[in-house]
């Protein structure tokens, strides 16, 4: 009898819990983003402060993959349908294919934006101490960051429901709170969710995910040191972030997505 009465109530509170997700896991992911931003906000911190952030960074992606694997699964049974084992897909082909999202994205952001005000562009430039401090923010944005948004945002506010309409709809919250959490860079940041989100939808492992969003932040680091080293002209304006590459790496980006299109083809037939 009294093991009955804890699976109801258990499963009581999964019901009241369940449509709240996207909120809590929005929630969740602030926090943790926030936490370990914490040791960026002192100054002259250097190599010192982004340490920490990675270490902070680890601990936050350890206790979110324990939410994600043990907890989250007894709450909601729907959840199991995603799995964290590692996708059956080229990875290599998925990394490249983003920097050709990248762009596209840029020039979605910049057609819906010139809709609504003019768009002041202007040339990419930084000094070599802004191109070190980028690179080195870059392995945290790379490596750290896609692991913990991509668990927050989209596994633990989308694997909870188990069917494909009501993920979708979830996919497109996440994607406006994904946004709006970036401010300055929402209509790329809304993009970027909803596209992260759909493919967790579609391959069933946030992995896939985590991969393209990695290749994105690579992408968009890259872009830096291209620019700085005059390879090739970046037109760039603030408001929203947005990062025109030349043609040159319009159509490097081509021909890797083709040749990551060829791996990933190859490795399904695998």
């Amino acid at each position: 009898m009294q093991d009955a009465e804890f699976y109801n109530d258990k499963d009581k509170a999964a019901g009241l819990l369940k449509p709240l997700m996207p909120l809590l896991a929005t929630a969740y992911g602030l926090a943790v983003i926030y936490v370990t931003a914490l040791p960026l906000d002192g100054e002259n911190l250097g190599i010192v402060g982004e340490m920490l952030t990675w270490l902070l960074s680890l601990a936050a992606i350890g206790l979110t993959l324990l939410l994600v694997h043990r907890v989250e699964p007894e709450l909601f049974p729907a959840a199991r349908q995603f799995s964290l084992r590692w996708p059956k897909v080229s990875i290599v082909g998925l990394l490249l294919l983003a920097p050709l999202l990248m762009v596209v994205k840029e020039y979605i952001v910049l057609g819906i934006t010139s809709q609504m005000h003019p768009v002041a562009l202007e040339p990419m430039s930084c000094t070599a101490a802004e191109l070190r401090e980028d690179l080195l923010s870059g392995v945290h944005a790379v490596l750290l960051a896609p692991v913990l948004e991509e668990l927050c945002f989209r596994q633990l506010a989308i694997s909870p429901f188990r069917r494909r309409g009501a993920q979708v709809a979830v996919c497109v919250l996440m994607a406006i709170l994904f946004g709006i959490l970036h401010v300055r860079n929402f209509p790329g940041a809304f993009i970027s969710g909803l596209f992260y989100g759909l493919v967790f939808v579609w391959s069933r492992s946030i992995w896939c995910s985590v991969v393209l969003h990695a290749g994105s932040n690579l992408s968009a680091t890259l872009l830096a040191v291209y620019s700085w080293l005059q390879l090739g002209d970046v037109q760039t304006t603030r408001l929203p972030v947005i990062f025109l590459p030349d043609a040159k790496f319009i159509v490097g980006s081509m021909a890797l997505a083709a040749v990551g299109l060829v791996l990933l083809m190859r490795k399904k037939k695998e």
